[in-house]
């Protein structure tokens, strides 16, 4: 493919898995979590993937040890997605092109969804696009504000007033964004918030700030962006796998 680093987000607990394994470790048929996430990514035929790894670290090395493309970044303290991004500012160093950020535990993103977002930007010619969805059930996900095919901006769901909290369209947390952008943007992420956390989609409200075109990749089937937080969840991702399966 095209001038492309992949970043997965491997550092989390994952405490209501109530399990002493990590979460991207659990089992979704016959596969981890995040190896069904570089297995669907590694066919964009990348420079370089890098896992960004914090609790239980060595198990996560240890069980990726056939991979021997990956790269590994360490986040020791869990301060939010932007915060793990940054951990690979070393990776991505030399690097020039763009980055494609994944969660380890949304295992069943196609690769035809990651060609369709990596179309959408170039197409938009964007410094950025990020993937999105539509649901009936919205609550707890960052809101989608729309400027026509373009991202007005993200809101999260605490933030969103009475006209935003009526948006089904929702933050799917797989972002496309150049290197160039991502070192700009970062380091003015702050942590002034209930969680106190650097949140990555802030980045992309700097950027529209800034006039920076971000690009909008909309998918119709839910469950290719579906997480996996607890057990009841990856029973659902089990169930439907199986019978997407069955009917193929």
């Amino acid at each position: 493919m095209s001038n492309i680093s992949i970043v997965i987000l491997a550092a989390g607990k994952g405490t209501r898995m109530d399990s002493k394994i990590p979460k991207v470790l659990h089992m979704l048929n016959r596969k981890t979590l995040i190896q069904r996430v570089i297995d669907t990514s590694s066919k964009l035929k990348p420079i370089k993937t890098i896992v960004v790894i914090g609790y239980k670290k060595e198990l996560i090395k240890e069980s990726l040890k056939s991979y021997s493309e990956l790269e590994f970044a360490t986040q020791l303290e869990q301060k939010g997605t932007g915060h793990a991004v940054k951990m690979c500012f070393d990776n991505l160093v030399d690097f020039i092109g763009d980055v494609l950020i994944l969660s380890g535990d949304v295992p069943l993103i196609s690769f035809k969804t990651l060609e369709a977002l990596i179309k959408t930007k170039k197409k938009s010619n964007a410094e950025a696009a990020i993937l999105t969805a539509e649901t009936n059930n919205p609550h707890g996900y960052g809101r989608i504000v729309r400027a026509h095919k373009l991202l007005n901006k993200i809101v999260e769901h605490k933030d969103c007033n009475e006209k935003e909290i009526t948006i089904n369209e929702i933050n799917a947390g797989i972002y496309l964004i150049s290197n160039a952008s991502l070192k700009k943007y970062i380091p003015k992420i702050s942590n002034q918030n209930n969680q106190n956390e650097y949140y990555l989609p802030d980045v992309f409200n700097f950027m529209i700030e800034d006039s920076r075109k971000v690009a909008i990749h909309k998918i119709s089937d839910i469950n290719e962006i579906s997480g996996v937080n607890d057990k009841e969840q990856l029973m659902n991702l089990n169930n439907y796998l199986k019978n997407r399966e069955k009917s193929h």
